[in-house]
């Protein structure tokens, strides 16, 4: 690794580098102030990265988009309907996030759809600085530095020269792609110092952040089953079913598939055209099964359901990781208090006594 890794003191630099292969899609303020995913055009400028940047929406829909097309049938034969992709960078992908898209690979493993985005993106990592407000990360192995195995680069801030108002990154190319990528780009070499502080500073953001040990605990009572029915119950009459910490959370995965029907007049025939979009286990319909029979048609039960997703042991094996990344969006969204934070202080409050 040490023969990959680089020095930069200006970001614009790789950015200009990587815009002659890739589509470049950062961090953007939109026009009402919001911090959005954003397809560079035009004349670059500075790019929003960091803990105060954390975009409410994750990159999770550039590779499991929220409606897509899967496949035709014209009342004779099926046909694919394949995804059309063309190679962006996602330029400043926070260590949470990258740990998200990993989660998903895995997920998404044997899904042709999701596997033909992916292999079309190149994904820059930057380590995060502070804390950012809802956000604990470093509770549940996620930040607040990128994990090398969830990224092809990795970019950290190693200092900010105030009097120039300009800084040293360290370069981590992680992967083929990311070596690849940098080919033909005039660097110059880093060394293992380099890496040590880069290590260093990681341990200083981690001394950051607040006291989560009711997270740790709440998921240590999550597994044991030791949290009572009627707390369940107490969360779920919170819960509106609006489907926003779901949609927000980079780890969901849930979807649900229908048909477009188009009819054809010349030859009194009917085609039909699939597609998937995203859904929510928080539904009331979402397992309801063709005889009306439905496994968890109590809130409480798909509230418990939604938690044990996110952080049983039992997905451990498959995944070598909980569905949370601790990015805290479903706290920031979620209009009956019951996100993460929420949730995991009111079953420790709970259990412990």
């Amino acid at each position: 690794m040490l023969n990959d890794i680089y020095l930069l003191k200006d970001l614009s630099i790789l950015n200009a580098h990587l815009a002659q292969h890739y589509s470049v899609v950062r961090l953007a303020k939109d026009t009402d102030g919001e911090v959005t995913w954003t397809e560079q055009a035009g004349a670059t400028s500075a790019p929003l990265f960091g803990h105060a940047n954390l975009p409410l929406t994750s990159p999770k829909a550039f590779f499991f988009p929220e409606q897509e097309s899967l496949y035709k049938f014209d009342g004779k034969t099926f046909e694919t309907i394949h995804p059309k992709v063309k190679p962006i960078v996602l330029f400043g992908v926070q260590a949470c996030d990258l740990t998200a898209i990993a989660y998903q690979d895995q997920f998404f493993k044997h899904d042709p759809y999701y596997q033909t985005r992916r292999d079309s993106v190149l994904l820059v990592g930057i380590d995060c600085e502070a804390p950012c407000k809802n956000g604990f990360c470093a509770e549940v192995n996620a930040g607040p530095h990128v994990n090398s195995a969830t990224a092809d680069l990795i970019l950290s801030r190693l200092k900010i020269d105030d009097r120039t108002n300009t800084s040293e990154w360290l370069i981590v190319a992680s992967s083929e792609k990311g070596v690849d990528s940098l080919r033909d780009l005039t660097l110059e070499k880093a060394d293992e110092g380099h890496f040590k502080l880069r290590t260093k500073l990681g341990d200083q953001v981690r001394s950051q952040f607040a006291d989560f040990s009711y997270i740790s605990n709440a998921i240590e009572y999550l597994n044991d089953k030791s949290i009572p029915a009627q707390l369940w119950e107490e969360l779920s009459v919170r819960c509106l079913s609006c489907s926003g910490c779901t949609n927000l959370c980079p780890t969901c995965s849930c979807y649900s598939t229908f048909e477009v029907i188009e009819a054809e007049p010349i030859s009194n025939t009917l085609e039909f055209e699939t597609v998937r979009c995203w859904d929510s286990c928080l539904f009331e319909s979402f397992q309801r099964e063709a005889s009306d029979h439905n496994p968890s048609h109590k809130a409480a039960q798909r509230v418990e359901r939604f938690w044990f997703h996110k952080f049983s042991d039992e997905y451990l094996p498959e995944f070598e990781r909980h569905g949370c990344v601790g990015c805290g969006r479903c706290e920031q969204t979620c209009p009956g208090t019951i996100g993460v934070h929420s949730v995991m202080k009111r079953i420790d409050e709970v259990c412990c006594n």
